[in-house]
């Protein structure tokens, strides 16, 4: 009798939250979209460099933009966007998404997303995460109803998500995104400023756009109104 062998698994299917930007379509013009996207790879073009996005297409939802869904997501290819769905839109956007190879998302369970400005009131806070060790490149750590609080340095290509404040003390880079789900009063605080990007409430900057005055130095960032307001400490 032949003993049978076990072997380990081919794949594991696990629930994550996952990063995605979320990429809202205002013009039904192809032409005047491509415009806008290479505007917007000229501010920051290691940011959007591989980075997953959903297209949003509420606003164009009664247009025939769909006719030519292909096209634009091959456009976004080309400039190395990663489109993975759609948000909005009825049958012929569901259909046009299918053959572009697209997912379909609801309107609500989409996890949080620098692009994505929400409007709902400060959520009810949990106790504060706090990490002792320096975060390293790949990194992603969420503070799900809290603060998000960092002992040491933040390394390039890590990620920071908070529902509440965010506090580096010692030298952000990579992103930080306070305020995920809305929460407008949310900061970000530093002792050594050299980040990637950053967000509060959805509202983000990237460092092509920063003073290079700030790059270095304890700062704080706050949301003034439609901007980001990165100041000295």
């Amino acid at each position: 009798m032949s003993q049978r062998t076990e072997s380990k698994p081919a794949l594991e299917l696990k629930g994550r939250m996952m990063t995605l930007t979320v990429l809202r379509l205002l013009n039904p013009s192809v032409e005047i979209l491509a415009e806008a996207v290479d505007r917007k790879v000229e501010e920051a073009p290691d940011f959007f460099r591989h980075l997953p996005v959903i297209l949003d297409v509420e606003a164009v939802a009664d247009t025939d933009l769909h006719l030519d869904l292909a096209g634009l997501v091959g456009l976004l290819r080309a400039r190395e966007f990663v489109p993975v769905g759609i948000r909005g839109g009825d049958g012929p956007w569901l259909q046009a998404a299918e053959a572009a190879g697209l997912g379909v998302f609801g309107g609500g369970g989409e996890p949080p997303a620098p692009a994505r400005k929400a409007e709902a009131e400060a959520p009810d806070r949990s106790p504060s995460l706090v990490i002792t060790q320096p975060v390293r490149s790949g990194q992603q750590l969420y503070a799900r109803g809290g603060d998000l609080i960092i002992l040491s340095s933040v390394s390039p290509g890590a990620e920071l998500l908070a529902d509440g404040h965010i506090h580096v003390y010692g030298t952000l880079n990579g992103r930080a995104l306070a305020g995920v789900r809305g929460d407008a009063g949310a900061r970000i605080f530093c002792q050594g400023f050299r980040a990637e990007l950053v967000s509060v409430a959805g509202t983000y900057s990237v460092n092509e756009q920063f003073d290079p005055s700030l790059l270095g130095r304890p700062v704080q960032v706050s949301l003034a109104g439609e901007s980001l307001d990165i100041r000295r400490l």
